[in-house]
């Protein structure tokens, strides 16, 4: 049985202060589970993003990144902690910090099969489908209301 929504705790962190915790969740999802190229995964944004890492007791278990309060990016879940309303939270949580520091439109890359999910809170596909580390992506967008 999984443990409650309501058990985890998500902070938002640097790089810095939470490199090991990240690299963990981003390596695991992204480099073992989808094969992505660690040349690719780990790039100089990280340094100056802003990070959401969640964390279930003291394990890390889902994160993303938000770069120049204007992109969401990098964001994974753990498969163990998914269909339970995780990646959602961090979502609208990346989204509210962006507003709050006077965003008024957010992007992202989302990978086809996510196109559903991030339509939900209002994201708007932008481009056409293209393949980024061998995965087909679309880019989106989200117009903030003021």
């Amino acid at each position: 049985m999984k443990p409650r929504l309501s058990n985890i705790k998500i902070k938002q962190v640097t790089w810095r202060e939470a490199e090991n915790h990240l690299r963990i969740v981003r390596t695991k999802v992204f480099i073992e589970e989808q094969l992505v190229a660690p040349d690719f995964e780990w790039d100089a944004l990280d340094e100056s993003a802003t990070h959401l890492l969640a964390m279930f007791e003291n394990q890390a278990i889902a994160c993303l990144r938000i770069i120049n309060y204007q992109k969401i990016g990098r964001m994974a879940v753990f498969k163990h902690w998914r269909g339970m309303g995780l990646g959602m939270t961090l979502l609208l949580e990346a989204i509210n910090i962006c507003k709050s520091h006077g965003s008024k439109t957010i992007y992202l890359t989302a990978q086809t099969h996510a196109i559903g999910f991030y339509k939900q809170v209002g994201f708007k596909v932008v481009s056409a489908e293209y393949c980024e580390v061998h995965i087909p992506h679309v880019d989106m967008q989200l117009t903030l209301v003021v």
